[in-house]
C-alpha cells in the first residue's frame, strides 16, 4: 500500500468546475442510487456503514458516462461538426460513442486488440467508427493523435482532461448529499480521473473524509508513477480488472499531481480478492460488476484499507464484463 500526504493540488482543475458539470451531465449519465452493504458493514466493527455508489447503473453500464458527457458538451459547434475521437480500454471509448450518437457528432474509437469483445461490440452498437491498433494503451493513443492531425478530429482523453475530471468528480458531489456522516471513498483508480475528481470535491468539503485508491497488483500505472514520484511507463499485464490497464502518458499535466497531493492511500489488490469482489456482488447483491468495479469489494474483504473510519463507500465503477469471464466467474 502506498500512503500519501494531502497538500495543495498543483491542478487547473476546482471545485467550481465540478458543480458546472453537475448542471449539464444529467440529460446524459443518470444519477446513480447508493445502497447499504449489510455484509460489507458487518466486516468491521460494530457501528461501521458500508454503501455502494452504483455507477453500474448507468445506461452504458459505467461511471465514463459523466465525464465524455460534460467533455463533448464543451466543445465548440466547430468541433463538434468536425466530430471527436479517444483511445480507451473500453468504457470510456463507448461513453464518448453513446454521447457522441446522442448529440449527432461523428466519434472514431482508437483501442488495443486486447479490449474485450463485449466492450468492442458495445460500442459497434452505437454507430461509432473502432481503429484497432497494438496490445497496449499507448499504441491507441498514438492512432488517436493522427486522426487529430490528419482529419481534425478533437481529442477526447479519458482521464487527463480538465473536463473529463469535472465531469467524474459529480460523483462526489452525490456522495456529499446522500451520505451526511461519509468519512471514507474507495474508488478505482487507473488513469486517475475518477479518483481525482472526487477526490478534489471530498478535500474542498471542509470535511475530514479519506480518499483511498485500489488497483490490480500487476501493471498498476497511476501506484508505479506515485511510488517513484513522476509519471512512468509500466507493461500491462493481462487482469480481471481489464478496465485499470494503461499508463498515465508521460506528459500527465492533472491526474498525476492530483493523485498526488489529493488521496490518502493507495491499496494493490491481488487477482484472486478481484473475483473474490466480483463472486461478492454478484452472490450478496445480484449484480453483475467487472473487475475494476470490484477492486474496492475485494480489498474490503482482505482487510488491506487501513483507517476504514464509520461511514464508508465503495465506487462500483462498471458492470461491462467480458462473456467468458461472466461464465468462469459463475462456474467459480
Amino acid at each position: 500500500m502506498c500512503a500519501l500526504a494531502n497538500t495543495e493540488s498543483a491542478s487547473d482543475v476546482q471545485l467550481n468546475d465540478v458543480v458546472l458539470a453537475s448542471e449539464r451531465i444529467y440529460s446524459y449519465a443518470r444519477r446513480t442510487p447508493i445502497i447499504y452493504s449489510e455484509r460489507l458493514s458487518n466486516e468491521f466493527m460494530e457501528g461501521t456503514s458500508v454503501h455502494l455508489k452504483l455507477e453500474n447503473l448507468q445506461e452504458i453500464g459505467a461511471f465514463k458516462v459523466r465525464g465524455a458527457a460534460h467533455a463533448i458538451q464543451s466543445l465548440s459547434d466547430e468541433d463538434r461538426k468536425k466530430g471527436v475521437t479517444t483511445f480507451s480500454t473500453g468504457n470510456h471509448g463507448l461513453a464518448v460513442a453513446y454521447v457522441a450518437k446522442r448529440m449527432g457528432i461523428r466519434a472514431v474509437i482508437c483501442i488495443s486488440n486486447d479490449v474485450p469483445s463485449s466492450k468492442v461490440a458495445a460500442i459497434l452498437r452505437t454507430g461509432a467508427e473502432i481503429k484497432r491498433v497494438g496490445h497496449s494503451q499507448d499504441e491507441a493513443e498514438a492512432l488517436c493523435r493522427q486522426l487529430n492531425e490528419q482529419q481534425g478530429l478533437t481529442i477526447i482523453k479519458p482521464f487527463d482532461h480538465p473536463h473529463v475530471i469535472a465531469g467524474q468528480g459529480t460523483i462526489g458531489l452525490e456522495l456529499l448529499e446522500d451520505v451526511p456522516q461519509l468519512d471514507t471513498v474507495v474508488v478505482p483508480l487507473s488513469g486517475g480521473g475518477l479518483i481525482a475528481g472526487i477526490a478534489l470535491v471530498m478535500k474542498s468539503s471542509g470535511r475530514d473524509i479519506r480518499v483511498v485508491g485500489v488497483s490490480m497488483e500487476r501493471g498498476a500505472a497511476m501506484y508505479e508513477s506515485i511510488r517513484l514520484g513522476e509519471p512512468t511507463l509500466v507493461e500491462e499485464t493481462e487482469t480481471l480488472a481489464d478496465s485499470l490497464r494503461g499508463g498515465i502518458g508521460l506528459d500527465n499535466r492533472y491526474t498525476f499531481p492530483m493523485v498526488q497531493s489529493l488521496v490518502d492511500e493507495i491499496v494493490l489488490v491481488p487477482e484472486a480478492e478481484i473475483r473474490h469482489g466480483m463472486q461478492f456482488m454478484l452472490k450478496e447483491h445480484g449484480m453483475v460488476v467487472e473487475g475494476a468495479a470490484a477492486t474496492g469489494i475485494g480489498a474490503i474483504l482482505n482487510k488491506q484499507i487501513r483507517n476504514f473510519g464509520k461511514h464508508a463507500v465503495v465506487i462500483i465503477s462498471g458492470k461491462n464484463v467480458d462473456e467468458g469471464v461472466l461464465q468462469r466467474l459463475v462456474r467459480g
